[in-house]
């Protein structure tokens, strides 16, 4: 699942971007706030009563409220690695704003909700000790990493054994239109990794029982211009490392928006978003640290 070398992510710039993107994501964020939506509902499903809950790539924080009422007894953490971003869920997450949403103020009835606390840190290298937390969610973030494998692993590591893992992410079909319209200048786009290999890394990485599925998303706009605007201000701009770049870069991005011009119908053009989504349980371990196999035995009953 390693994203090959050509292709890999200049970390600095997608840090940049959304850093740069932090005061207009709201604004953009459709398609994210709609997915988060689909994914607390999923937790409908689920019997979970953690004592932490990591939103691991939190953003401006709009998931973090309603997390905190669902888990009204957990320690609620959104961490993200670009600073501007958790500065807007701070001030999202203040007292004021966090009794405005419903939710919240239903909750405030029965007793207080506390106030998430937020953390500057990578995906790959979470900074939480082993077997923290009860719940690790993930909002489309893996897209991000060259590979989310990793972060996988990270997952489990910080869970408590019986922990659930629940993330969205972009999978293969994401931006085919601009793919097409880019052609040879197709490093413009990012590559996303197919649900089946998610799977795999899900049971690599220690868990059980991972269910991954998948839905397509079509959106239309004016024009390509509106569409790469609503892509920079969520800060998803071509963040690999063999992108065109100086005036090679604007004369692929003129030629991308011809190309698309060319595929309106009804006056608007369409882009495709494929969102995967996963869920899985962290898994007992069935080894020690030196290899020995881990037997359990259940007590019979009399």
């Amino acid at each position: 699942m390693p994203t090959p070398p050509d292709a890999a992510l200049d970390r600095r710039a997608v840090r940049r971007a959304f850093a740069r993107a932090a005061s207009s994501y709201d604004t953009f964020a459709v398609l994210q706030r709609e997915v988060a939506q689909r994914m607390r509902e999923r937790l409908d499903y689920v019997k979970l009563a953690p004592r932490a809950v990591l939103d691991v790539g939190c953003g401006t924080g709009e998931s973090l409220a309603a997390l905190a009422t669902r888990f009204a007894d957990a320690a609620v953490i959104g961490v993200d690695f670009a600073l501007p971003m958790l500065a807007r869920a701070a001030a999202r997450t203040r007292p004021r704003s966090w009794l405005a949403h419903p939710l919240a103020r239903l909750r405030a009835a029965a007793g207080p909700v506390r106030a998430p606390a937020l953390v500057c840190a990578d995906a790959e290298r979470l900074p939480f000790a082993a077997a923290s937390v009860g719940a690790v969610w993930s909002n489309l973030m893996l897209q991000w990493l060259d590979d989310p494998a990793i972060a996988l692993r990270e997952f489990a590591r910080v869970l408590e054994d019986g922990g659930l893992a629940m993330f969205s992410t972009f999978g293969p079909d994401t931006l085919k239109e601009v793919r097409v319209a880019f052609g040879d200048d197709a490093p413009r786009v990012s590559r996303f990794v197919d649900m089946h290999d998610l799977g795999d890394a899900l049971v690599a990485a220690g868990f059980a029982d991972p269910v991954v599925d998948m839905e397509q998303f079509t959106l239309t706009y004016a024009t390509p211009r509106a569409l790469f605007a609503e892509l920079k201000g969520i800060g998803a701009t071509s963040a690999r490392g063999d992108r065109a770049r100086g005036l090679g870069g604007r004369a692929a991005l003129a030629r991308a928006e011809a190309a698309l011009e060319a595929t309106h119908r009804d006056g608007r053009i369409a882009a495709t978003f494929e969102v995967i989504y996963g869920h899985a349980w962290k898994a007992p371990p069935s080894h020690t640290r030196d290899g020995h196999a881990i037997v359990r035995f259940a007590p019979q009953r009399p």
